[in-house]
């Protein structure tokens, strides 16, 4: 819980400030009014404002050396479902219909399989089609399956209990911990998630069982060793043996009885895992990673820009081609050599400032794109690259074209104003469609440059046309892209390279 490290002798203390101001008149008055002659909610507002503010926080920096205060407590809670357990049910609904359509879409993987080896055309796609739907259906119930934690910790969901909410996240935690437990003792653990754990095993460690039966629909049975092994300490530690099972409904009779419905499933093995290393030491980062099949295509990826929207361009290519070369090369070295070559290549084009570089593609690279999800207006004083670039739009296109939510921001990043910060620094992309001398009149204005009308070019035969080719390449903050994109060569190559030897 964090909480602002304001006491209740300083909220006094503001509140004898106030006392002693005057505020805006209302509407129907010319008059200034006392801190006592506004409504009660004017109050609330005026006080959340000071101790939530800057000069709050500016105060507890100094007074406290600390604007927050983290305190953990310990709760207990039971949650009972034994009159209504509808959550329970609807879950396990949920869960079963899902392992249905899972086991259908291994049916079809087999049906797939059996089609490609007899070469039938019209069987190999009605197997596709269907694999491709039943691994639809199960991936859909697994994102259903797990928005329901989050919904019961939504305030105003009609099944809404921070106490459900809380438990779950607890046992979940728990679980993972005594997983990696056990994982460590075998092979090592790479990435914890609220719901899984990604490790890996020594190549000589049992993987599946296969085990015959006497039922003719179903001859063998594939046992997942390493699921096995961990689904017996969740059956061993995480048990509720108190559950309580309605037996007749009409003299409300109840059967107490164990329940363990918590299983680990087995994704893999995979041909290589990607984490990112921090520039920090002693920080870790999480959830980021990118997953490869062992024919070379992408299992799962989480947490990159690559996948963001708004996100450089330049990095999210550099991260697409970087992240296929770790599979390059049968030794360490040869694999980071062929990263190396990547890296190179996208640093080499910052360092010479995109020379050989049309302006449309270079537009392309390095502009951020950031969506505005209110109206201008109501982001107040709050700063941000978005609200800067909003606020230029509106300076030259008009305030009409930013009145509504949901505006689209693309733009760069100058080196001018020195010394300012980038929120202070954001280039409207447009201003370099406009017309020659609006584009200077505006560009001169925000970089505070009015005398800018020399650039740094080589004697040549068509001034204004270099001139024009120059312009923004002299204005841009090339600093920025190149710690842009340096600090992600370092988070994926540099840093675990030299932790690799």
């Amino acid at each position: 819980m964090l909480v602002a490290a304001a006491c209740s002798h300083e909220y006094h203390r503001i509140q004898q400030q106030l006392e002693n101001e005057k505020f805006p008149p209302a509407e129907y008055s010319k008059e200034p009014r006392a801190f006592h002659q506004l409504t009660k909610l004017e109050q609330a507002e005026i006080e959340k404002k000071r101790l939530a503010g800057n000069m709050a926080r500016e105060y507890c920096r100094k007074a406290y050396k600390k604007t927050k205060v983290t305190k953990m407590e310990e709760r207990v809670a039971t949650i009972c479902q034994r009159e209504n357990s509808f959550y329970v049910d609807t879950v396990r609904a949920f869960r079963d219909r899902r392992y249905e359509f899972k086991d259908l879409s291994k049916v079809w993987k087999t049906k797939l399989t059996e089609a490609q080896n007899s070469g039938d055309a019209s069987e190999i796609k009605k197997a596709n089609g269907m694999l491709v739907l039943y691994d639809s259906l199960q991936l859909a119930h697994k994102c259903i399956l797990n928005s329901f934690y989050g919904y019961v910790m939504r305030k105003g969901a009609r099944w809404y209990s921070m106490e459900m909410a809380g438990i779950v996240c607890f046992t979940g935690a728990n679980i993972i911990t005594k997983a990696r437990e056990i994982v460590e003792q075998i092979g090592r653990p790479l990435e914890l998630d609220t719901d899984g754990i990604w490790c890996v095993l020594p190549a000589t460690f049992p993987e599946n069982y296969v085990l015959k039966t006497t039922n003719p629909k179903k001859p063998k049975v594939t046992i997942s060793y390493p699921g096995a092994m961990l689904n017996v300490m969740v059956k061993d530690f995480f048990t509720n043996d108190q559950y309580q099972e309605l037996v007749d409904p009409e003299t409300m009779e109840y059967k107490v009885r164990s329940e363990n419905s918590i299983f680990f499933e087995v994704d893999g093995p995979y041909l290589a895992m990607i984490l990112p290393a921090s520039k920090e030491e002693g920080k870790k980062l999480k959830k980021r990673y990118a997953v490869f099949n062992f024919d070379g295509s992408l299992a799962e990826l989480k947490g990159f820009e690559v996948k963001r929207n708004g996100e450089l361009e330049l990095i999210k290519i550099f991260q697409s081609s970087v992240f296929e070369a770790f599979l390059k090369g049968k030794t360490l070295e040869e694999c980071y050599s062929a990263v190396a070559k990547i890296a190179d290549y996208w640093l080499d084009v910052l360092f010479s400032k995109a020379a050989n570089m049309p302006d449309s593609e270079l537009f392309e690279l390095i502009s951020e794109k950031r969506s505005m999800s209110r109206k201008l207006e109501e982001y107040g004083a709050q700063k941000s690259t978005s609200i800067s670039t909003a606020k230029r739009l509106a300076e030259f296109l008009g305030d009409q074209m930013v009145k509504d939510a949901g505006l689209s921001c693309k733009f760069v990043i100058s080196k001018k104003p020195e010394g300012a910060p980038v929120t202070e620094r954001a280039i409207p992309l447009t201003i370099f469609e406009a017309e020659a001398g609006v584009k200077k009149h505006y560009l001169r204005k925000w970089l505070k440059a009015p005398g800018m009308n020399s650039f740094d070019i080589r004697e040549i035969l068509d001034w204004e046309y270099y001139i024009e080719q120059l312009f923004l390449f002299q204005i841009l903050d090339w600093e920025y892209y190149i710690e842009r994109l340096g600090g992600c060569v370092m988070k994926i190559i540099t840093i675990p390279a030299a932790l690799q030897n």
